[in-house]
């Protein structure tokens, strides 16, 4: 989409068209995404290349860029863009990439395109962004003697030099402001969203469902009766939220690369560029924060221990172990059950090894429907992951024998002389197992036919008769009390 605010660029094509990278010509940042890369590689030479910054950001970039290169034809192009400057490129007008982004990926990003007639950009010893671009470009072409495309408050001082200004997905203050101010003033591709929308988006709000998971030692304890059991359960549902949302974010900007590769989650705000990379990490930060302050100020210490194992696993499953086969599964598997174990310890309730056995089941079922739904329709193998269209077969085969093993152990519990302690109709327990046999038979069924979300949350969400299974099973729960 394009918005003219003053008069058309075609009466501005004789002067050069120099274009920024960052933001403009593609929607992410270069720097941060290689940063990132490079601490998934190796922690230890990232942290050394993070403290070169001291010698200058020229400097900095330019370490970045000797550890890791980048595949040009995988970047994210704003395709409206890319058009116009084609277009302009056809018909002998002068494009050059002017960015602050080092010399050696700005000149494979212009080998890839073809199109630019020239390049500026960082050479490790200037770093070419604001006025020292501005500066670089006046000396090239004079004061007004080019047009300028960018994105953002830093290329105002370019702008105020340019004859012409064009606004990439900029911020709608900046729009404004340079509408005022500039002769020739246009907008293209105007933001999806705002930056808060996508925030919220990153945020990933339904997910926090599953954390609903630390109120299971509270039913199974018949505590829901007691206020202050109840209250410590929300307060460790809040922490979980607030963490895991932390974790999303963290492993939304680790999966960048990959995300951009799929029909779907490559509009993820990170993948998109909707949300840069250091606003991701302080989000992330601040939340970690907040949710470790309320487990061990609002609870307990022995909590907090819990959800610093939880943050662990995650960062070991984001950072390594989502890409090793089987592995990735099972943690999945124990990251579900660790919301059981801190509901349990946040309340003060005993853990049967019934309810811990039905849990891993179950939740190893669900991880294998997610695994199993990515792979529905590939060709190729998962981006990301090491799996292949090959390995649906048997993926489906253990998850399906996983939930019905967890129905199993659910009869088992049903049959046990204990359980007569605890409800007065015992055997109304019993329909809970046809009920669980057929919420999970059609959820594989429905996987089957590619008919649900590559998450069974998600799904659960979206179903209706997962609505009405949960409204019986809670029916079935209190007749047997």
């Amino acid at each position: 989409m394009t918005t003219t605010l003053s008069p058309a660029p075609d009466r501005l094509a004789s002067v050069p068209v120099c274009v920024d990278l960052d933001g403009t010509l593609i929607s992410g940042d270069l720097l941060w995404e290689s940063l990132v890369a490079l601490f998934r590689r190796s922690p230890l030479t990232a942290l050394q290349v993070l403290f070169s910054v001291v010698k200058g950001r020229a400097y900095f970039k330019q370490r970045v860029a000797q550890e890791i290169a980048i595949d040009p034809s995988a970047l994210p192009y704003r395709a409206e863009l890319l058009d116009e400057l084609r277009e302009l490129h056809r018909k002998g007008v002068p494009v050059v990439l002017a960015t602050a982004s080092d010399i050696s990926y700005a000149n494979a990003i212009s080998d890839h395109l073809q199109i630019f007639d020239d390049v500026i950009a960082s050479d490790g010893q200037r770093n070419l962004s604001g006025r020292q671009k501005a500066e670089s470009l006046v000396e090239r072409y004079g004061e007004g003697g080019f047009n300028y495309v960018g994105n953002d408050w830093s290329d105002v001082p370019v702008w105020r030099a340019a004859a012409g200004a064009t606004i990439v997905a900029g911020p709608a203050g900046l729009v404004q402001a340079l509408a005022g101010r500039q002769s020739a003033a246009r907008v293209v591709a105007a933001r999806r969203r705002s930056r808060l929308r996508a925030f919220i988006s990153a945020l990933r709000l339904h997910q926090w469902t599953k954390n609903a998971l630390v109120f299971v030692p509270i039913i199974a304890g018949h505590k829901l009766m007691r206020p202050d059991t109840v209250i410590a359960g929300l307060m460790t549902f809040v922490a979980f939220s607030l963490c895991a949302s932390a974790i999303y974010i963290l492993n939304d900007i680790s999966d960048i690369q990959a995300d951009r590769q799929h029909p779907r989650k490559r509009l993820r705000p990170f993948a998109s560029g909707e949300l840069s990379i250091p606003v991701g990490v302080a989000a992330a930060g601040v939340l970690l924060v907040a949710s470790g302050l309320i487990a061990a100020i609002g609870i307990s210490w022995q909590l907090a221990a819990v959800l610093a194992a939880y943050v662990v696993v995650t960062s070991a499953y984001t950072l390594h172990l989502k890409r090793v086969p089987v592995a990735d599964v099972f943690t999945l598997t124990g990251l579900y059950v660790v919301r059981v174990v801190a509901g349990g310890v946040a309340t003060d309730t005993r853990l049967t090894t019934w309810l811990l056995a039905f849990a891993l089941f179950f939740f190893l079922s669900l991880a294998f429907v997610k695994r199993y739904v990515e792979l529905q329709g590939l060709k190729g193998q998962l981006p990301g992951r090491e799996y292949g269209p090959d390995d649906g077969l048997w993926m489906h085969a253990v998850g399906t024998s996983s939930g019905y093993m967890a129905v199993l152990v659910l009869a088992l519990y049903v049959s046990a002389p204990e359980v007569t302690t605890l409800y007065t109709r015992p055997d109304v327990l019993w329909l809970l197992c046809p009920l669980s046999l057929f919420w999970l038979t059609r959820l594989w069924f429905r996987a089957g036919r590619r008919q649900i979300h590559d998450d069974p949350v998600v799904e659960a969400l979206k179903d209706p008769l997962s609505y009405i299974s949960f409204a019986l099973a809670s029916v079935i729960f209190l007749i047997a009390l």
